[in-house]
């Protein structure tokens, strides 16, 4: 099946990152797409995707340095992960995933996926994506997981906080925010949204983040100087509670095809030293996603 119109593929030839992570670094936010031929879209999806699966993930990841990865399952697979499995049963112990499940989801379901080496499940809540889903479904999935340490991972934008927060405060394990919350990069690091969301991290010691995304924050494009205080920012004030990821292959980029190695290239300038790296791209992802 095509494409969606429009729809850019991700980015053929990725620079060498000038900058070269340490040993052991995690890509703890990146997909596989299919291939479709293998595992098929799902029905319900709002996109159709290019292919991209495990064995160009894994090539990517070497090409930039990095020594695992944390697979995160897209809504274009809607809630059959099998495409996300099938990778981590490729990768072993150097991936772990993020699953994406219905309220129906069995107990024996989740173990299997947990054998597999998922850790954690995503709750999107952005419209253009997925549809809307009752706050009661959310709540029989985190009790369904809870027995197995998992944490929750959630995806919104900006806008959207408020709202949710009645939603996030039922949740007694760790949570991990998308790309930031989605800041309105325009706005300023002083904006109303910005500061809304460094008051969640301060308030609930259980949020992490991602600084990830710069590609999809930008106003000016690369290299992203208008998102890297933001990220740098969330790096000093919560070093034990970030993460950092590529997002490849990129799905639904309107405006420019991201260059990988320049995305790496980025993690120096919101992590301006060597221990904020260290725990960025190892001690905290290891922690939370290989602890046992």
């Amino acid at each position: 099946m095509p494409m969606s119109e429009g729809y850019l593929p991700f980015h053929p030839n990725p620079k060498k990152p000038d900058y070269q992570p340490p040993a052991g670094a995690v890509d703890a936010h990146c997909h596989v797409f299919g291939p479709e031929a293998q595992f098929p879209y799902a029905p319900e999806r709002k996109y159709t995707p290019c292919d991209a699966g495990k064995d160009q993930l894994f090539a990517l990841r070497d090409h930039l340095g990095f020594s695992r990865n944390v697979i995160v399952q897209a809504s274009c697979h809607g809630k059959n992960n099998d495409a996300l499995v099938d990778a981590l049963h490729t990768a072993g112990d150097l991936a772990r995933g993020v699953a994406f499940v219905g309220k129906d989801v069995t107990i024996d379901e989740l173990k299997t996926m947990d054998a597999a080496g998922v850790r954690a499940v995503r709750f999107n809540f952005v419209k253009r994506l997925v549809d809307t889903t009752p706050w009661e479904d959310f709540l029989t999935i985190y009790e369904k997981i809870k027995p197995l340490g998992w944490h929750i991972v959630v995806y919104f934008e900006a806008p959207d906080l408020e709202g949710l927060k009645p939603l996030l405060a039922q949740f007694d394990c760790t949570i991990v925010v998308d790309h930031m919350g989605r800041p309105d990069v325009g706005e300023g690091l002083d904006g109303a949204g910005f500061q809304s969301f460094i008051k969640l991290l301060e308030d609930n010691p259980n949020i992490w983040t991602k600084v990830s995304c710069p590609e999809r924050l930008t106003i000016d494009g690369p290299p992203y100087d208008d998102v890297v205080p933001f990220a740098r920012t969330l790096v000093e004030r919560f070093p034990d509670r970030v993460l950092w990821g590529t997002d490849w292959p990129h799905p639904n980029m309107k405006s420019h095809v991201p260059d990988d190695g320049l995305l790496v290239d980025v993690i120096p300038r919101i992590a301006t030293t060597e221990d904020a790296r260290q725990k960025l791209l190892i001690d905290n992802p290891m922690r939370l996603y290989w602890a046992r």
